[in-house]
């Protein structure tokens, strides 16, 4: 069933080097995409940005189309257009909203009860405070409206034609900046694993976002790891535009498969629930693909 993901993009994979544990390195991550004949990944870090990295990974392996990203945490300055611009000279091909240092996602881990196990992002923030190191939380909105840094970050992406991704912020925040995107001519704004825990989005509102021209991403670990029901996703990505709508991993945890395994089972399972081959190529590959500017 390998066909199913050959030339497949993974744009959401956390490899190392990293400040938090993780499964592979690059290099490894590299020769695996090779090996199960997919196109390249996406790497993520929550801290730094890859595009410099990915640059060097390409030159030093290339049957592996590695891709750089930002992501807008406190470490880069948080809402940075200047970070953005500089990681879009790198090489970066998406630009991640704030993710552990949006303020709603630091409202629902750390709020009123906190989860049996935080994860490990979590662990890094209490450290810090610990050790009185400021790592403030990052909000889109301001008076109801979009900061003016949230608009040049868009307008910057779409000028070196990026992605842009929501990452963990609000409901509101993320509608907001969907008709921002949207007015401005933004064509590619992802919106981030739709039906995680802290950003699930109803059928309804991903029916809005995707009025707003926004591409919806449904990812393996969401379900393999129990935070929403296989069946549930499956009823999103039917219920969803076909051209709007693609699979990732979320991978590169310790405990959990490799990435390239996570992208194969999410395309079998889809295959063995109805969907064509070539409905899954288009989810795993060529929309992916269109994101990442290939």
């Amino acid at each position: 069933m390998k066909e199913l993901i050959q030339g497949a993009y993974d744009l959401h994979v956390h490899s190392a080097p990293d400040v938090l544990p993780r499964k592979l390195d690059d290099l490894e991550m590299g020769r695996r995409i090779a090996a199960a004949g997919m196109g390249g990944y996406c790497i993520k870090s929550h801290y730094f940005c890859t595009g410099e990295r990915a640059e060097l990974l390409r030159a030093v392996q290339p049957d592996c189309d590695f891709l750089g990203s930002l992501v807008l945490n406190s470490t880069v300055g948080g809402l940075n257009p200047a970070a953005v611009e500089l990681a879009a000279r790198s090489g970066a091909k998406l630009i991640w909203m704030p993710t552990c240092d949006s303020a709603y996602e630091r409202e629902h881990i750390f709020g009123d009860s906190w989860p049996e196990k935080l994860p490990f992002w979590a662990n890094i923030i209490l450290e810090l405070e610990q050790n009185q190191i400021q790592n403030p939380t990052i909000r889109l909105l301001e008076e109801g409206a979009l900061r003016q840094e949230v608009l040049e970050i868009l307008a910057i992406a779409r000028s070196h034609d990026m992605a842009v991704a929501t990452g963990h912020i609000s409901h509101q925040e993320t509608f907001a900046l969907a008709r921002a995107a949207k007015e401005m001519g933004l064509r590619k704004l992802i919106i981030t694993h739709v039906n995680f825990p802290s950003t699930f989005y109803t059928l309804e509102e991903q029916q809005e976002l995707l009025a707003c021209g926004a591409f919806l991403e449904h990812c393996y670990t969401t379900y393999a790891t129990g935070k929403v029901d296989f069946a549930v996703m499956l009823e999103q990505i039917r219920r969803a535009d076909p051209e709007r709508v693609f699979i990732s991993s979320d991978l590169g945890q310790k405990k959990n498969v490799y990435p390239d395994e996570g992208i194969l089972d999410f395309s079998k399972r889809l295959v063995e629930n109805g969907f064509t081959p070539e409905a899954v190529h288009r989810m795993n590959r060529e929309i992916p693909k269109y994101l990442a500017g290939r």
